[in-house]
């Protein structure tokens, strides 16, 4: 019955960086659309894996496309959260992954280039990817987030107080910390097989094909997250503890951290001896694994908000 106790307070906006909680969220979504459409496209046989720019050219114009989707999610959660400044949440929201993306990329391939290494991107592909962030995502960010904050605030099932209700002492495993690094093992878990194969599709210059299982493990991957997620946030609740928007985020988005972790386990594989192979190896995956958490965390936090609209929705309150 704890749950109940904290109906006035647990829909209350979160105290901390409410803004980037509504930028990550929004762009996790985006990630999660653009890597579930390509995926089901993949396994439809719309894109061929013997084509392996294909998939590259796939996800870049559908994660441009979705970036009204990112820009809708952020506006709508951060007028539920009363916010005000509106525009530089929609800056951050078509800034902040792609900025970090770009700035790792850019600066990974002026490592390549000095080299010698005709890997490396020519300046015309450069430019042409920032014409399709500045040219095409960003005005789509802001056309999503002029829809989202145009739509009616979102109505909570039940109604906030004005006064917060304190919190008693929590037991040492409902902390953040530790929920969030729990929550990482079991969705992890989930997917780190077919995570061997698609990282050696990647690195060790194999063809992947089994796009329909892909697909399987990334539904189970996003059911797994769903469920760790709202377990640990009825736990919370159950113990008074109504501070459930970030810790539904990270719980569900640590996945990304035991990604990281496999990933320097299998960089023995590889038998890189020099530096700019670290600097590649180790760059890419950790914006793999950036992608990783916004993708995972949307999850988690999107289960705990209607899981948590439903059961207090039946809650009556005199």
């Amino acid at each position: 019955t704890g749950w109940k106790l904290v109906h006035a307070d647990v829909f209350r906006p979160p105290t901390s960086y409410p803004m980037l909680f509504c930028v990550l969220v929004g762009t996790g979504v985006q990630i999660l659309l653009c890597a579930g459409f390509l995926i089901v496209f993949a396994a439809l046989g719309f894109i061929s894996p013997a084509n392996r720019g294909s998939l590259m050219i796939g996800m870049l114009l559908l994660f441009v496309l979705l970036g009204s989707v990112a820009g809708y999610i952020s506006a709508r959660l951060y007028k539920a959260f009363k916010g005000k400044n509106w525009q530089r949440t929609t800056l951050f929201t078509a800034m902040l992954f792609p900025g970090i993306a770009f700035s790792v990329f850019f600066s990974l391939n002026l490592v390549i280039w000095s080299y010698g290494s005709t890997g490396a991107v020519p300046f015309l592909s450069m430019l042409a990817i920032l014409t399709l962030w500045f040219g095409i995502s960003v005005p789509l960010v802001f056309l999503g987030a002029y829809y989202g904050y145009k739509k009616d605030t979102i109505e909570f099932p039940v109604v906030t107080s004005n006064i917060p209700k304190q919190i008693p002492v929590q037991p040492w495993y409902l902390n953040v910390g530790v929920t969030a690094l729990m929550g990482g093992i079991l969705p992890f878990g989930a997917c780190f097989v077919e995570l061997f194969f698609v990282m050696s599709s990647i690195w060790m210059d194999q063809y992947y094909y089994v796009f329909g299982f892909l697909l399987v493990v990334f539904a189970i991957l996003v059911i797994t997250c769903a469920e760790i997620s709202i377990v640990l946030n009825y736990f919370s609740l159950c113990s008074e503890d109504y501070r459930w928007w970030w810790k539904s985020l990270l719980t569900a988005g640590s996945t990304a951290i035991y990604v990281f972790l496999y990933s320097t386990v299998y960089f023995s594989r590889l038998q890189g001896t020099l530096l700019v192979t670290y600097a590649l190896y180790f760059g890419y995956m950790g914006v793999i694994s950036l992608g990783v958490f916004l993708l995972t965390g949307a999850v988690g936090f999107g289960s705990c908000l209607y899981f948590n609209y439903m059961i207090y929705k039946s809650v009556r309150v005199d």
